[in-house]
């Protein structure tokens, strides 16, 4: 048994950690860590829920995504993390001095950002409506950073919204980077239609746009559609990817590189 953090705030605060480290748990399994009964444990997942850092099902609970749901950016944060970067340094290739870039309020684009930070390509304008991109980016020189204001969400830690819709659309960029929950059958989802009228005004203004996508994303869907995989002229994906995900992407004549993991080349 966990020694159990004290008040019901302290432990609250423990029960997300833990879960969003882990990914799921059952309720038994944290009542017994947290030595407190089922019904404490509930009421705490209720309230986690409530803020929506997690999710119930029956007998547990989970940060990870579903095709209702995005999962918290804190969880996110966590996975993938060596695709990500294959990916972003291959997107790396796509960016030259004086351009303008955009940045969704992805974590696959946050690895964009941070390569960004070591100033290997200026001057550059970056474009973003991540909160986490902006304080990467804030006090790097050599970058003219404009940040898309909006309703701020604290859950994908970015700014949404109508208001952020519109300042997206007064905007023209030279490349724009995005990421999506899935990719399946030719086109591109997302779970939140809230974040899918953002990405989908980022698209318009870019002459150029680029897909993000780790391997686990290949063959999933999502509630909306965000906009069909020609939109893109080029999808990024890691070597994880299963022969069958390349064969619909071939099917459906999206353009695509595969990027390898650890050294940020591809094949």
């Amino acid at each position: 048994m966990d020694k159990a953090p004290r008040g019901p705030a302290a432990r609250q605060a423990a029960l997300a950690g833990l879960v969003l480290a882990e990914g799921s748990a059952s309720a038994a399994e944290l009542a017994e860590r947290f030595g407190v009964s089922l019904m404490t444990i509930h009421r705490d997942l209720d309230e986690l829920e409530r803020q929506g850092i997690v999710r119930k099902f029956r007998g547990g609970v989970t940060a990870q995504p579903s095709g209702v749901f995005e999962s918290n950016v804190q969880y996110r944060l966590k996975t993938m993390r060596p695709q990500k970067a294959a990916l972003a340094e291959r997107a790396m290739r796509q960016i030259e001095p004086g351009m303008a870039v955009l940045l969704d309020d992805s974590t696959s684009t946050l690895e964009i950002a941070r390569r960004l930070r070591l100033g290997r390509v200026t001057p550059l304008t970056v474009v973003t409506n991540f909160l986490e991109a902006i304080n990467l980016l804030a006090d790097q020189r050599g970058i003219r950073l404009m940040a898309l204001g909006g309703d701020y969400d604290p859950l994908h830690s970015s700014f949404l919204g109508v208001s952020c819709v519109e300042a997206v659309g007064r905007l023209r960029v030279d490349v724009g980077f995005v990421s999506t929950s899935g990719v399946h059958d030719g086109y591109a989802y997302h779970q939140e239609q809230h974040i899918v009228s953002v990405k989908r005004a980022m698209l318009d203004i870019a002459a150029r746009n680029v897909l993000l996508a780790d391997h686990t994303k290949l063959g999933r869907v999502a509630l909306h559609r965000v906009a069909p995989l020609s939109r893109f002229d080029l999808l990024l994906v890691d070597d994880g990817a299963a022969p069958e995900a390349l064969r619909d992407l071939d099917e459906h004549e999206v353009r695509y590189e595969v990027c390898a993991t650890g050294d940020g080349g591809g094949r």
